[in-house]
C-alpha cells in the first residue's frame, strides 16, 4: 500500500520544502471598507479643490508671519521716521501699505470664505454627484445614503476647520503684534465687520454654515449651476442678516452725561437725548447741548466696550452652530425622502 502523502497534504515552506509550516504573508494591505473607499473617493474627486484651499491658506498664512515679524517692524520704523507714529492722521508710505495688505489678507479671506464653500458645496460637492447619478451608483455599491452624505460633509469639514483655525490664530498674532500701531494710527476698530470674524471662533463656524448651507442646497436643486448659485447667494445673505444683529447679542452699556460730548470708548449703537419727561430720544446727529429742542435733560450713548468681545463672538458662534446643525439634520430628512426611506 502507497503510504506516501500526497504534495498537497503536506506541509511546505514557501520553498516547497517538505514538512515546514507555510508562513503567513505579511503586509497584506486591510480590506477596503466603503466608507474608507467612499473618503478615498472624495479626496480624489475633489483633488483640485483640496489643492485651491491648501494652497490659499498657505500663501495667506506666509503672509501674516511675515506681517507679524518683519513686516510690523518695517512699517512701525517707517511711523517714527515720518512722524505719523506721534499723529493720528497723515500719509503713510510704501512699508505700511504693504504691510496692510499683508495683514488683511487673513481677514477678507475668513470673510469670503463662507460663501465660497457654500458655493462649492452646493455645486460640485452634492449636487454635481446627484445629477450625474454617481451618489445613486454609489449606495448600490454598500454604500447607505447617510453614510455617503456624512463622509460628504466631514471630510471637507476636516479640511475647512483646519485651515480656519491656522488663520484665526496667525490674525490673533497679528492683532496682538499690531498694538501698539494701532494705537498710534486709531485704525482698525475691533468691532469691524471683517476683524471680528477673523479673530476668533465665528470665522470657523460660518465657514462650516457655508457648507451645511451648499449641501441642502444641491440636495433640494440636484444639479449644479443652481446648486451653486443658491449656496453661494443663500450663505451670503444667512452671514449677513446674523452678523448686522451682532450689536444685539449682548447688552450694551449706557453712558449718561449733561452735556451731548458723551466720552465712551468702544463701539456706539445708539445715542440721543432725555427730555424731561424721561423719554429716550434716539438722535445720532445731536451734537450740541439743545439738539433743536428745549426740553432735554441729559444725553446718552449705548456702546459696546472692547470688553465685549468675547460675550458678542461666544454667542454668535453658538448661535451659526446651532443653525448649521438645524441644516445638516434638514439634510438627513430630506437625503431619506430621496432615497425612499433607506437611509
Amino acid at each position: 500500500m502507497n503510504t506516501t502523502p500526497t504534495r498537497s497534504a503536506m506541509d511546505t515552506s514557501p520553498t516547497g520544502t517538505p514538512g515546514t509550516a507555510r508562513a503567513p504573508e505579511s503586509g497584506t494591505a486591510p480590506a477596503m471598507t466603503p466608507t474608507r473607499g467612499l473618503i478615498r473617493a472624495t479626496f480624489r474627486v475633489h483633488q483640485s479643490a483640496l489643492w485651491f484651499w491648501c494652497l490659499l491658506v498657505g500663501l495667506v498664512s506666509a503672509g501674516l508671519v511675515w506681517a507679524a515679524g518683519p513686516g510690523l517692524d518695517a512699517a512701525w520704523t517707517e511711523q517714527l521716521k515720518s512722524g505719523c507714529a506721534r499723529i493720528d492722521y497723515c500719509s503713510t508710505g510704501p512699508a505700511y501699505s504693504l504691510y496692510g495688505l499683508a495683514a488683511t489678507l487673513g481677514p477678507a479671506v475668513l470673510t469670503v470664505a463662507p460663501a465660497l464653500i457654500g458655493a462649492w458645496a452646493g455645486g460640485a460637492l452634492i449636487a454635481r454627484e446627484l445629477e450625474s447619478g454617481t451618489a445613486r451608483l454609489a449606495w448600490t455599491q454598500g454604500v447607505t445614503p447617510a453614510r455617503w452624505l456624512a463622509a460628504k460633509l466631514a471630510v471637507p469639514a476636516a479640511v475647512i476647520v483646519s485651515g480656519t483655525v491656522l488663520l484665526t490664530l496667525l490674525n490673533r498674532l497679528v492683532w496682538w503684534r499690531e498694538e501698539r500701531l494701532r494705537q498710534a494710527l486709531g485704525t482698525r476698530d475691533w468691532f469691524e465687520s471683517t476683524v471680528f470674524v477673523a479673530h476668533g471662533s465665528v470665522g470657523t463656524a460660518y465657514a462650516l454654515l457655508g457648507l451645511a448651507v451648499g449641501a441642502l442646497a444641491g440636495l433640494l436643486l440636484r444639479r449644479s449651476l443652481p446648486g451653486l448659485a443658491v449656496g453661494l447667494v443663500g450663505t451670503a445673505l444667512l452671514a449677513g442678516a446674523l452678523q448686522s444683529n451682532r450689536h444685539l447679542l449682548w447688552p450694551v452699556e449706557t453712558l449718561v452725561s449733561k452735556t451731548a460730548d458723551r466720552d465712551w470708548t468702544g463701539e456706539l449703537v445708539d445715542r440721543g437725548f432725555i427730555s424731561s419727561t424721561g423719554e429716550r430720544v434716539s438722535d445720532v446727529e445731536c451734537t450740541d447741548d439743545s439738539c433743536g429742542r428745549t426740553d432735554v435733560v441729559s444725553f446718552y450713548a449705548d456702546f459696546h466696550p472692547s470688553s465685549h468681545f468675547w460675550p458678542l463672538h461666544l454667542v454668535e458662534t453658538a448661535i451659526v452652530l446651532t443653525a448649521t446643525a438645524l441644516l445638516i439634520w434638514t439634510s438627513f430628512r430630506l437625503l431619506r425622502r430621496l432615497a425612499g426611506g433607506s437611509v
